[in-house]
């Protein structure tokens, strides 16, 4: 696949002189899933294994059975009919953790690819093998490559690599560990510190309720954006290096590389206020381009509102602080 000259990205000289402290292997990961939240669960995985330099060694995929509602069907298109003979996550667990193993695993939004592997491998009474990993996006931005946004096809299609079947995890990992390659040489290159992040494995799981309202994706597309009233007071203005906390306002701004309704949700079930519109109150704002000419980036400048991107916002969304109690 990833040969096939008329899709693939140029391969670029290899550096003379390679950086001894890069990774000695790569896991390239995609998931799809049914949704953003704790409880939500992989329904299709896909892995392309590429060695010290990049090149590519091995890939595979499978389908997995959430054993739940499969979510979101008008993003992934897996509906309960295509899921119901596929295997559960501990039958694939085993042969997933072989090509994980001694690798950086790599994904766009890496933050969300590694907390939804983490929980599954905790579910199953396991432990994912991976160490460290390095989100594809953080190291676009390393390298200051020029993307009008964050998305994996913006990605693609600056390095002329063709998408065939977005939301495929098997086509997404390809088009990643083909983007992925040339970024690659390109900080070695430079000599530029890669932005590894460690990765702490799940020991334990228990499922519980997920926090606020119940959902249903049964249908194949959501008509109205209605949202439900947070129910907890706005405890103020999010401190950067800090935590989010119930209650807070969020608003988001430009492209996202995970569907905007998802990252919404997913905020919503956290405890938090999904804003329209930046305004005093906004705690924090939630864009990839912050120096666009927007009006929200406008207005949060101007209130001095922090600003965070998209990786940032999903990994503080792992372990928002509960809004204090209220005085009766």
């Amino acid at each position: 696949m990833l040969e096939d000259p008329t899709t693939a990205a140029p391969h670029p000289a290899p550096p003379s002189s390679w950086p001894a402290t890069y990774p000695q292997g790569y896991a390239v990961v995609d998931v799809e899933t049914t949704g953003l939240a704790r409880d939500d669960r992989i329904v299709s995985a896909a892995v392309y294994q590429l060695d010290a330099r990049g090149a590519v060694q091995d890939h595979w995929y499978t389908l997995v059975n959430p054993q739940r509602d499969p979510g979101p069907v008008w993003i992934h298109g897996l509906t309960e009919e295509v899921l119901e003979g596929a295997p559960r996550f501990p039958e694939i667990a085993g042969e997933l953790a072989e090509r994980l193993a001694d690798r950086v695993l790599v994904a766009h939004n890496a933050a969300f690819d590694w907390s939804m592997l983490a929980r599954e491998y905790a579910r199953s009474k396991s432990a994912a093998p991976v160490r460290q990993r390095l989100c594809t996006i953080a190291l676009s931005k390393e390298l200051g490559l020029p993307l009008p946004n964050h998305k994996l096809e913006t990605l693609a299609a600056h390095y002329g690599v063709v998408q065939r079947r977005a939301h495929h995890a098997l086509d997404d990992a390809r088009v990643l560990a083909e983007t992925f390659r040339p970024s690659l040489h390109r900080a070695a290159e430079t000599g530029l510190r890669l932005p590894l992040l460690a990765c702490q494995p799940l020991t334990e799981w228990s499922d519980g309720p997920a926090i606020g309202r119940q959902r249903s994706y049964r249908q194949t597309w959501r008509p109205s954006r209605k949202r439900p009233a947070c129910p907890y007071p706005n405890p103020g203005r999010y401190e950067p290096g800090g935590q989010l906390v119930q209650g807070m306002r969020v608003a988001f701004s430009g492209d996202t590389s995970v569907d905007r309704e998802l990252l919404e949700d997913r905020a919503i079930e956290a405890g938090l206020h999904v804003a329209t519109s930046v305004s005093r109150l906004t705690s924090v704002l939630v864009t990839n381009d912050p120096d666009s000419p927007t009006s929200k980036t406008a207005k949060a400048r101007s209130f001095g509102t922090p600003v965070i991107d998209e990786a940032a916002f999903m990994q503080l969304l792992q372990d928002v602080t509960p809004a204090p109690p209220t005085n009766r």
